[in-house]
C-alpha cells in the first residue's frame, strides 16, 4: 500500500493507466457494439468537445475525437478540420490513423494539414481559412484520433452539439461542456433530448452513449428539426471587437441596426438624383418599390463578399453601386438604401435561406441565419425581395425563403416574423393540349403549359438553359412517349403576374400500342406520376409535406377516322387527408376524346404511421396515370 503522502501520484498513475486502456479500447472496430454498425458509414467512438469562456470576447474550444469510418461513403464524416482568421487562431492540431486492429499507420501534426482559403467557390473574398486533413484511406475500417484547441477572441458563435452527427453515422460516446469564467450569462437551449437519454450532468455539461444511427427517409422533415440538438449563446458577446448584447431578440435586433447597418447605407448624389427621377411619377409605395428593384437588379450581380464584422455587416450602400455586386447582406442593404431615398420603409432581415424549410428559433436569440433578405410592410402584410437574383419576379420568395420565420432588423429592434406562405391552391401547373392520333398509334400535338406559386420557378429556370438542354429537358420529362421529337417551342414570362408559359409543339412515334386490331391509348399524355416515395419496412420518421401543390390537365384528343372507342375508362375520384385525385375521359363526338386530370398534394405533417397510407395513395396516382382507354378500327 502506498504512503499517503504518495497517494495522488498513484491516483494519478492509475487514471493514466485507464485512459490509455480505454482509448484502446475505441481504437479497435471489432470493439464497436452491433447495433452501432446497423446503417452506419461511420462510428463516433468519443467526441469531447470543451467550450472555457474566459470573458464576454474570449473562448478556448478543445476538442478530442475519435471516429471508426467503415466504407468511402464516411470518409467526409471525419471532420477534422478548423477554421481560423485574425481573431481565431489555432495553438493545437494533430491526427493519428489507426487500422482495424488499433495498430497506428500515420501521425499528423499541424504542419501536415493543408492550409487554404475558406472561399467557396461563389466568393469573390474571404479573411477565414481553414486546415483540414486530406487522407487517403489504404483499407477500411479506420480509426482517426484528432484533437485540437482553438483560441477564439470573438465569442458571438458559440459551438453548437448535435450528439448524432449526421444520417449513417451512430455515436458511441460524446460529451459536451461550457465552462463559463466570465461575467456574461450562458444561454443554453436542448432539442429533441428525450427520445434519446442524453445525459444532464449539469446546466452546461452533457452526455450522450450508444446512438445509433439515422437514416433517411423519403417525405421526413429535414434533419436538424427531429434530431437531438444544443445550442448556446451568451446574453453579453463579441463580434470582432463589436460588443453586443444578446437578452432577447429585441435588443439582439437594436445591436445589429446599431452596430452592423447604421452608417453603412449613404449614396452617391447622383444615384439619389436618378432613383428620385425613375420614382417621380409613382402613386404608391409598392409602385416605387418594384422600380427600385428591378434598378437594383439591372445594376447589380451577386458575388458572396464574406468580409468585415464576422460576415454580419454588409458593404457600404456606395461601394455596391460603385463596384456593381455584393453578397446578400450587401445587396440587400444597397436595396433599402434606395427606398430610404424615395421614403418606402422598409427593413433588413436575418432568414435561413435553402430549400428546406428552417425557421429562426423565435424562443431562442442568438447569431442564426445565413441569409439576407428585404421586408417590406405593406398594409398590415408584408412583401418581400430576394435581391441577390437578377431575374426573379418582384416579390417572389417561394422554394428558398417561404414559410419561415425571420428576423427583421427595424429602428427599434428586431422582431420575428412569418415569409409568405405559398398555399397548395398557388402553386399550379395548368396543362392543355390538341393530340392528332393516327391509326398507326402515332401523335402529334400542341402543349400549353401554365406554372404559377412554387411551380412557376421549377418551369422558369428554362429560360436559362441552352436550346439542346431544353430539348434534353423536355424529353426527361415525358421520357415515356417514344421517340419523342420537339418540332418546336416557345417560352414566355410574365414577371408582373409571376405566370411562366410554354408552347410545345412535339410528334411521338407508336405512343399507342397496337393489339390486334385494336389500339390501346393512355390518354394522360403529358402530366404522368411514375415514381411512388419507397416502401420501408418501419417507418422511423414523421411524413411532412412541406410544399403542396395541383395540377389541372386538360387534353382533347383527335382520332382518326377509321378508328372508333371501344371502351372508355371509369371516372375516377379520390379525396383523403393527403390530397385529391380525379380522371375522366369523355367522347365529346364521333372523333374526338376530352381527358380531364386534378391531382392536389396537400402541403401537411403527419404521424410516421400514415405513411404506409400516404404511399398507398401515391400508388393509386400512378396506377390511373397510366391505364389505358381500348379503341378499335371501324369495320
Amino acid at each position: 500500500m502506498p504512503k499517503p503522502t504518495n497517494l495522488l501520484v498513484f491516483f494519478a498513475i492509475i487514471c493514466f493507466h485507464i485512459s490509455i486502456a480505454q482509448e484502446s479500447a475505441l481504437l479497435i472496430s471489432d470493439s464497436i457494439p452491433f447495433q452501432l454498425k446497423i446503417k452506419a458509414n461511420s462510428v463516433v467512438r468519443q467526441n469531447k468537445m470543451v467550450i472555457e469562456i474566459k470573458d464576454y470576447n474570449h473562448m478556448v474550444v478543445n476538442n478530442n475525437r475519435i471516429i471508426t469510418v467503415f466504407n468511402k461513403y464516411g470518409d467526409s464524416d471525419i471532420g477534422t478540420y478548423e477554421s481560423y482568421s485574425n481573431n481565431v487562431s489555432i495553438r493545437n492540431l494533430e491526427a493519428r490513423v489507426y487500422d482495424a486492429k488499433g495498430n497506428e499507420i500515420k501521425k499528423f501534426k499541424e504542419k501536415d494539414f493543408i492550409d487554404e482559403s475558406a472561399v467557396d467557390g461563389i466568393s469573390l473574398y474571404s479573411d477565414n481559412r481553414v486546415k483540414y486533413l486530406d487522407y487517403t484511406p489504404i483499407n477500411y475500417p479506420y480509426t482517426i484520433v484528432y484533437e485540437s484547441e482553438v483560441d477564439y477572441r470573438t465569442t458571438a458563435f458559440l459551438p453548437s452539439w448535435y450528439p448524432i452527427e449526421g444520417y449513417y453515422s451512430s455515436t458511441q460516446n460524446a460529451e459536451y461542456q461550457i465552462i463559463n469564467n466570465s461575467s456574461s450569462t450562458v444561454k443554453i437551449k436542448t432539442e429533441n433530448f428525450e427520445d434519446y437519454k442524453i445525459e444532464k450532468l449539469n446546466d452546461f455539461h452533457y452526455k450522450a452513449s450508444n446512438l445509433m444511427s439515422i437514416a433517411p427517409e423519403s417525405y421526413s422533415p429535414p434533419y436538424k428539426t427531429f434530431a437531438p440538438n444544443l445550442k448556446a449563446a451568451l446574453t453579453e458577446f463579441d463580434m470582432e471587437g463589436v460588443k453586443g448584447v444578446n437578452n432577447n431578440w429585441t435588443d439582439f435586433g437594436q445591436w445589429m441596426n446599431d452596430k452592423l447597418i447604421t452608417g453603412t447605407q449613404e449614396l452617391p448624389e447622383t444615384v439619389k438624383t436618378e432613383i428620385n427621377a425613375l420614382t417621380a411619377s409613382a402613386t404608391t409605395n409598392l409602385e416605387k418599390a418594384k422600380i427600385v428593384y428591378e434598378y437594383m437588379q439591372s445594376k447589380t450581380r451577386y458575388i458572396s463578399v464574406q468580409v468585415g464584422i464576422g460576415g454580419w455587416k454588409p458593404m457600404y450602400a456606395s461601394d455596391v453601386d460603385r463596384l456593381g455586386y455584393g453578397d446578400c447582406k450587401a445587396l440587400t442593404n444597397y436595396t433599402k438604401s434606395l427606398l430610404d431615398e424615395v421614403g418606402v420603409p422598409s427593413y433588413y432581415t436575418i432568414i435561413y435561406g435553402d430549400e428546406d424549410i428552417r425557421n429562426i428559433d423565435k424562443e431562442f436569440s442568438a447569431t442564426q441565419g445565413n441569409h439576407a433578405i428585404l421586408c417590406l410592410p405593406n398594409n398590415g402584410d408584408y412583401v418581400w425581395l430576394e435581391c441577390t437574383s437578377q431575374t426573379v419576379p418582384f416579390g417572389y420568395i417561394a422554394n428558398f425563403t417561404d414559410d419561415r420565420d425571420a428576423l427583421i432588423i427595424t429602428p427599434k429592434g428586431g422582431e420575428i416574423v412569418h415569409t409568405t406562405v405559398y398555399k397548395d391552391d398557388d402553386n399550379i401547373l395548368n396543362t392543355k393540349a390538341t393530340v392528332e392520333l393516327d391509326a398507326s398509334g402515332n401523335i402529334v400535338a400542341e402543349v400549353n403549359l401554365e406554372s404559377l406559386g412554387s411551380q412557376y420557378r421549377t418551369h422558369e429556370r428554362l429560360l436559362y438553359k441552352t436550346h439542346k438542354d431544353q430539348e434534353l429537358y423536355y424529353k426527361e420529362y415525358w421520357d415515356y412517349i417514344n421517340n419523342l421529337a420537339i418540332i418546336s417551342k416557345s417560352l414566355t414570362n410574365d414577371k408582373d403576374n409571376v405566370v411562366f408559359t410554354e408552347n410545345v409543339s412535339i410528334e411521338g412515334l407508336k405512343y399507342a400500342t397496337k393489339a390486334g386490331n385494336r389500339l390501346l391509348l393512355q390518354p394522360n399524355i403529358f402530366n404522368r406520376v411514375t415514381k411512388a416515395p419507397p416502401r420501408y419496412k418501419k417507418r422511423k420518421l414523421p411524413v411532412e409535406v412541406d410544399r403542396g401543390f395541383v395540377d389541372y390537365d386538360e387534353f382533347t384528343i383527335k382520332l382518326p377516322s377509321s378508328i372508333q372507342v371501344e371502351a372508355l375508362q371509369d371516372d375516377i375520384s379520390i379525396s383523403n387527408k393527403f390530397g385529391e385525385y380525379e380522371f375522366s375521359v369523355k367522347q365529346i363526338n364521333e372523333n374526338e376524346l376530352l381527358f380531364k386530370r386534378k391531382f392536389l398534394l396537400k402541403k401537411g405533417n403527419f404521424p410516421r404511421e400514415d405513411y404506409k397510407d400516404f404511399r398507398a395513395f401515391w400508388l393509386k396516382v400512378i396506377k390511373y396515370d397510366k391505364s389505358k382507354i381500348a379503341l378499335i378500327q371501324k369495320s
